[in-house]
């Protein structure tokens, strides 16, 4: 399995169970995750506005222990590319310029059209939703994320969620191919 450098857009982190399978992963050694201070800033306000300062309190928790897993992580020095960058959404320069600071082979985003293709051909990097992301990493090795989706699971029901309800969890977090694939290899463990 070829270890990428993966920048995480704030659009990813965000959804709670969205955010705990993709740093899972990264914590098997999947990819190697990317990501600036501005987009660590945007998911803390991001979580304000959707959950007030309670979201933003666990959000800031939830950076802290990012930072302390994985020091390396943080691109700074980002903002001279940004200068020389343009997007359809001037709002997402800064994903870019810190995807090509980091040395980022993919930006990891829900927002795919804001990232056009020819706008990252020139710098050698790729944008890619998580969905396919992690079914892709499926395919390299199932093992790996059925030990996050497992986990993951764990948690809902530690949290009083249904866990018959994770396929559905999984769909509504934007990964239906993955919920396809996790209830396929369940076995019936997990309902469709």
């Amino acid at each position: 399995m070829t270890v990428r450098r993966v920048l995480i857009d704030a659009c990813v982190l965000t959804p709670p169970i969205l955010r705990e399978i993709v740093l899972g992963t990264a914590a098997e050694g999947a990819f190697t995750p990317l990501w600036s201070a501005r987009i660590l800033e945007e998911w803390a306000r991001a979580s304000k506005r959707l959950d007030g300062e309670e979201g933003e309190l666990r959000a800031r928790g939830d950076i802290a222990l990012m930072r302390a897993r994985w020091p390396e992580a943080e691109v700074a020095g980002w903002e001279s590319h940004a200068r020389e960058l343009s997007l359809p959404d001037a709002d997402d320069v800064h994903v870019l310029a810190a995807a090509i600071t980091g040395d980022a082979d993919l930006i990891l985003t829900l927002n795919i059209k804001d990232f056009p293709r020819r706008a990252l051909a020139g710098h050698g990097i790729e944008r890619i939703a998580p969905d396919p992301f992690l079914w892709a990493l499926w395919a390299e090795g199932e093992e790996a994320l059925t030990r996050v989706l497992n986990g993951v699971r764990a948690g809902t029901r530690a949290a009083g969620r249904d866990p018959q309800d994770f396929r559905r969890l999984l769909k509504r977090a934007g990964l239906p191919r993955l919920a396809k694939l996790w209830a396929t290899a369940a076995e019936g463990d997990a309902p469709d």
